[in-house]
């Protein structure tokens, strides 16, 4: 699945790469791992979106290669609503694959 059916879509976005971590906001907020043509791999929420993107950068997981293409892209939407925005996106999800993106493991909305 594409992020651009994601409804609201993320408004940022930056490489998934160490030297962007930098450039993403300290604040609440949910985001998507994409490969580089924008395939969903991963949608999370967090209370600090630049410390999260550099767990899952420490997460051999995370940047490894998937069947779909390995992350590329980290795309965020800064905001308090987590658990609905999070929820819309992994149901969408579900609604256009059938399942969970690649690396969620589970469907277990979290505040981390």
């Amino acid at each position: 699945m594409n992020i651009q059916a994601l409804v609201p879509r993320p408004k940022s976005k930056r490489r998934f790469h160490r030297s962007s971590q930098r450039f993403v906001a300290d604040r609440a907020g949910c985001y998507v791992l994409t490969t580089f043509g924008d395939v969903v791999l991963y949608v999370g929420l967090t209370d600090d979106l630049r410390r999260r993107i550099g767990e899952h950068l420490d997460d051999p997981k995370k940047i490894a290669e998937t069947l779909l293409g390995r992350a590329f892209w980290f795309h965020w939407l800064e905001t308090m609503d987590l658990n609905k925005i999070e929820r819309t996106w992994m149901n969408i999800h579900i609604e256009n694959e059938g399942s969970l993106p690649e690396l969620n493991g589970i469907y277990s909305p979290t505040f981390t």
